[in-house]
């Protein structure tokens, strides 16, 4: 449901009266499948390629232009909900219009610093960082000038997408709010700015983030063992990223899949290493749900020597755990990626061969 002028005018009243106390918490100290109809009748597009969230006019009326450019901009590039980081950057300074302290320059009493209100030390340890430079932190270069500028606009934009997509965004927003300022209030107030500014009135979530995509997948596995791989693996979906990961609290991109083989009675190599020389090559095209895609990606990976791996879903998705950065497991495009460079079958493999004639020998 929109906000009424009124409202939204009482809202950002109250945003602006509590702008002083509002903080940003570091995170580094906090640990295509057709649409089909849900319970409720209403069609659920689980394409990830679904459109983009249009402005409401409330947006087009409140938000500088620029600015409105900037967080469409860096919100899909990212992959966050562009109205979301568009709610903080109301929340926190009223787009860089607010004239407190911090603000342009300086910091508040907090430590935080320009539009998007960072912490210096979750910035990158200094206002400006030099992006040649080694740092640990969120500063980024949006306008192309080589420094991360924590009060540019377009850097603090970038930075922000980043943190919310490092904690959680698009699936889990209210987390990835909470890690921005650890207070659920505050959690409610950009929600409730965010659903004012599209058009939909609402907080979009993107489609592969919905269980109701799941049954679809699982249902249209080419074999029951498929089915249970492929169900497993589903259920880690919005989990973190952890190198070395097997579960059950969180995973890296082959301990996904390794768990995910277990849990149908099956044992594969551990490692993406080992997972690509494992399974029967697999022409593109020829892929199904259940085989592995592999990129190049990583240090000391190759065309020949793979670093990162996903579990095929459907044609053209794949479930990864991608990065410590890159948010939680998740549904994901493969064909858009570069760096593909090719399918495998485990099931195919002579040794899983014999444990799937294992299997089938004990439930007789």
């Amino acid at each position: 449901m929109r906000l009424s002028p009124t409202r939204l005018a009482v809202l950002i009243g109250v945003a602006g009266a509590l702008l002083l106390v509002a903080v940003i918490v570091s995170p580094m100290l906090l640990i295509s499948m057709p649409s089909f109809l849900n319970n409720g009748g209403t069609a659920v597009d689980c394409d990830d390629t679904a459109q983009v969230e249009e402005a409401s006019d409330s947006a087009a009326s409140d938000i500088p232009s620029e600015y409105l450019a900037l967080y469409q901009e860096y919100g899909e590039r990212i992959g966050v909900q562009w109205n979301i980081l568009a709610a903080v950057g109301k929340r926190e300074t009223d787009h860089g219009r607010s004239s407190l302290p911090g603000v342009k320059s300086g910091t508040n009493h907090a430590g935080a610093a320009g539009p998007m209100q960072f912490l210096i030390s979750t910035w990158g340890g200094k206002a400006r960082v030099p992006m040649s430079s080694t740092f640990n932190g969120y500063a980024s270069d949006g306008d192309g000038d080589g420094v991360g500028d924590v009060y540019n606009p377009a850097d603090a934009i970038l930075g922000a997408a980043k943190m919310l997509k490092r904690n959680g965004a698009p699936e889990n927003v209210r987390r990835a709010l909470f890690v921005y300022n650890r207070a659920w209030w505050y959690v409610d107030q950009v929600e409730e700015i965010a659903r004012a500014y599209a058009q939909s009135g609402e907080v979009e979530v993107p489609p592969q983030a919905s269980e109701e995509c799941d049954e679809p997948l699982v249902d249209a596995a080419p074999s029951d063992v498929v089915a249970k791989i492929l169900a497993y693996a589903l259920e880690q979906r919005g989990k973190p990223y952890l190198w070395g990961g097997t579960g059950p609290d969180a995973f890296d991109c082959s301990g996904v899949i390794y768990a995910a083989y277990r849990e149908a009675g099956l044992s594969i190599p551990r490692t993406t290493f080992g997972q690509w020389p494992f399974g029967v090559k697999v022409l593109e095209g020829q892929e199904q749900p259940g085989d592995l895609v592999f990129f190049n990606s990583g240090p000391g990976t190759s065309p020949d020597n793979p670093g990162h791996v996903g579990l095929v879903v459907s044609k053209g998705k794949m479930l990864e755990a991608r990065c410590r950065l890159c948010g939680p497991i998740k549904v994901t495009s493969y064909e858009s990626r570069t760096n593909r460079v090719g399918f495998t079958r485990p099931l195919q493999n002579p040794d899983v061969q014999e444990q799937l004639k294992r299997l089938q020998n004990s439930t007789l």
